[in-house]
């Protein structure tokens, strides 16, 4: 049962995201009524949509673009996360060891570079979204995690990453909480944003370039047409030589990626802004971006105006992947709350302002998969699994090199990677699908409770290389 505190700080927290609910918020752009044509034809305005665009214009100025995005540039996954823009295209230097081990000197390098180029972009376009180079601080709540971080904090640093393990009074001289019994602080791999400033900035510096952006305009289908690709919208057409599809979480216009990802809840909390002796009570002087080492993780930050996000633990998946408003608020919303201040006692008190959720998408590997249809005119990027605010714009540079693969034949780095070229085992179709994510949630909290022990399916599915993150 959840305690009065955490209901009590919850009383007043209104049920829409803190970073879309903001006057610097731009308005909608008009719908597309009637045929177009165009060269390149973007679907999705989140991050890979924007990024996808953009990047097309910055290669070559003269290519026509179009996007085209049901709702709002930036309203879903890319607006309403937590704002960590981490250099990892592999979700994480474990996951990149375990699936790909002799490529992982060019991931990490691919990846940092990639996150300078973000950085690139904020400034050289003047776009207001609060970017700092602060770092993530994972943090251990258990004996077996501060080994494990131990572990993991000799790998890295064996690779050449700038890295400090902290012992308990480490990590609590840098963010103060009685839970914490180590940390582990990667001081460059990772920058914090606002994610929804960042998809605006994107939008304005893709509608400067020229490319022609439709808001409120699904689109329905895709199509072969005589040497291009058509698309239908509700109201009008698309006719492109080639297309980008980057809508994610949502359902894809090819079958065969339907059984690739599956959309999950994610759930967040924004604190109103601490008070001075508030902030002194939890230090935090450096800013990092904070995640537990555990399994069901939370992660959280600070805000400009020193409000602290707080959200993750569950990923709920709904049977048959339901997508649906109402799904937004849950639940798990107490839960974190309580969470919350057993996290922070001495914070005991503070309220929260907003609380949200909404799909993000998993593949079996954890990271994004690549690929072509209707012979290379059609290019796609899904599956970021939670880490998609950087990654997107490496996914969008694959899909463009990959359409231009089609044409020109040409190979790049990106293109040669195993991690383009090899697509993950896919989701099983429902029932099988609902039974395995819940098993695995059960486990994946049970190992948490276990000192990390993997229990059989657990090991099952890291033999079959597949899993499920929450």
């Amino acid at each position: 049962m959840v305690g009065t505190a955490a209901l009590r700080s919850l009383a007043d927290a209104a049920p829409r995201t803190y970073w879309l609910d903001d006057p610097a918020r731009p308005a909608a752009l008009a719908p597309l009524h009637g045929p177009e044509a165009t060269d390149l034809a973007v679907v999705g305005g989140g991050y890979t949509g924007l990024w996808a665009a953009l990047r097309a214009k910055e290669r070559d100025p003269a290519r026509d673009v179009v996007l085209l995005e049901a709702g709002r540039c930036g309203d879903q996954a890319s607006g309403r996360n937590g704002g960590f823009a981490s250099a990892s295209l592999t979700h994480g230097f474990g996951n990149g060891v375990e699936r790909w081990p002799d490529e992982l000197p060019e991931l990490e390098r691919l990846g940092a570079e990639n996150l300078r180029d973000i950085a690139e972009t904020v400034r050289s376009h003047g776009i207001d979204c609060a970017w700092e180079d602060t770092g993530e601080l994972t943090v251990a709540r258990s004996p077996h995690e501060a080994l494990e971080l131990h572990d993991l904090a000799t790998a890295m640093t064996g690779v050449g990453h700038d890295v400090v393990l902290l012992d308990e009074a480490g990590v609590r001289a840098e963010v103060d909480s009685p839970r914490y019994l180590a940390g582990l602080w990667d001081r460059a791999g990772t920058a914090m944003v606002e994610p929804a400033r960042l998809a605006w900035g994107l939008r304005e510096a893709v509608l400067a370039a020229g490319v022609r952006v439709y808001e409120g305009t699904p689109v329905r289908s895709v199509d072969e047409h005589a040497g291009g690709v058509h698309l239908r919208t509700g109201d009008g057409e698309v006719r492109a030589r080639q297309v980008v599809l980057g809508t994610n979480a949502f359902p894809s216009l090819l079958r065969r990626l339907r059984l690739m990802t599956v959309p999950v809840y994610d759930y967040v909390l924004m604190s109103e802004p601490l008070s001075p002796a508030q902030r002194e009570a939890v230090g935090w002087r450096n800013r990092q971006g904070v995640g537990d080492a555990s399994n069901m993780f939370h992660y959280y930050r600070l805000t400009r105006d020193d409000r602290i996000l707080w959200g993750g633990y569950d990923a709920v998946y709904h049977f048959g992947s339901r997508i649906e408003p109402r799904l937004e608020q849950s639940r798990t919303h107490e839960r974190l709350a309580e969470h919350f201040l057993d996290t922070f006692p001495q914070l005991e008190g503070l309220r929260f302002t907003h609380r949200w959720g909404g799909v993000i998408d998993t593949s079996t590997r954890f990271t994004a998969l690549f690929g072509t249809a209707y012979g290379g005119r059609v290019a796609y990027a899904v599956g970021y699994t939670g880490l998609g605010v950087a990654a997107t714009r490496f996914g969008a540079d694959v899909a463009l090199d990959l359409l231009d693969r089609a044409t020109t034949g040409r190979e790049t780095e990106r293109t040669r990677l195993a991690m383009t070229r090899r697509r993950p085992l896919p989701f099983p179709p429902e029932p099988f699908r609902y039974a395995g994510v819940q098993l695995t949630r059960w486990s994946l909290a049970r190992a948490d409770a276990d000192g990390g022990r993997r229990n059989l399916w657990l090991r099952a599915l890291d033999r079959a290389g597949l899993g499920f993150d929450s």
